[in-house]
């Protein structure tokens, strides 16, 4: 069932969106070489519990952290750890917040010092792909046509999209109906309503777009262990427009000349 949004719900949604795109902003403010991934997630839980929010990842189905940490070829649900970030890796980093009984929920990759420029490129297409999903969520369309756009845009230039997890509704939980997915023929799925919020987020690989997941039942990397990307945003369809929820302008002000 897909849960139409009030105007008083939006506003929560809102709020919720913008507590987590400012703890994504601290985080952005520490990333670094030789800092640890348990660093980062403290860093993030603590900025939500001040702005009176909930960690919403943390505990979710047993997840142990505030943040997915995606590292390299990490495509979604990496643990936090003490591995300390490397010169030329990228890490992705996605996580949820509630707030008032409402979630946000984001995800940014970012470069750690100086990256190759063919994992930059990677970064930067699947940056575009998400805002091509975006412009393609409209009133009246259909989820294809959010799918359709972000996968032509990205395979027209030699990328393949991860197709075992995609986008989804959100709103008092963090997964809602429905499904998004990365892929997809115009015209097809459910059809977009004002009241809709739903998170869009393109999971991208430089290789193959077929992946393993490890013992843990969370780590998602890679089959042939080339670097993966992921963007989000959540957006909702508000007056027969489309509205984006979070922001990277926090981040990206943190970030300078490093931004994507």
């Amino acid at each position: 069932m897909i849960y139409l949004k009030t105007p008083e719900e939006l506003e929560k949604m809102q709020a919720a969106c913008t507590l987590v795109s400012k703890a994504m902003g601290a985080v952005a403010q520490a990333i670094a070489p030789g800092v640890t991934t348990h660093k980062l997630d403290s860093i993030a839980r603590e900025t939500m519990l001040a702005g009176g929010g909930r960690p919403a990842c943390l505990g979710y189905q047993g997840f142990p952290g505030t943040l997915c940490i995606e590292v390299n070829e990490v495509v979604v649900h990496g643990f936090p750890s003490n591995y300390a970030l490397r010169e030329g890796d990228i890490v992705g980093i996605d996580t949820v917040v509630e707030l008032d009984g409402f979630c946000g929920d984001m995800c940014y990759t970012f470069p750690v010092g100086e990256v190759d420029p063919k994992v930059m490129t990677l970064l930067k297409t699947t940056k575009e792909a998400l805002y091509r999903g975006i412009a393609a969520c409209k009133v009246d369309k259909r989820v294809g046509d959010i799918s359709n756009a972000i996968q032509t845009y990205c395979e027209s230039r030699g990328y393949t999209l991860v197709r075992e997890m995609c986008g989804h509704g959100i709103g008092k939980s963090m997964h809602e109906d429905p499904e998004v997915p990365n892929y997809g023929r115009k015209g097809t799925g459910p059809l977009l309503r004002n009241g809709m919020c739903i998170a869009i987020e393109p999971m991208v690989n430089l290789g193959s777009r077929h992946v393993t997941f490890e013992k843990d039942g969370w780590t998602c990397r890679t089959r042939d262990r080339k670097p993966s990307a992921h963007f989000e945003h959540t957006v909702a369809l508000v007056n027969d427009e489309t509205r984006i929820l979070t922001t990277f302008n926090y981040i990206e002000a943190a970030l300078g000349d490093r931004k994507v």
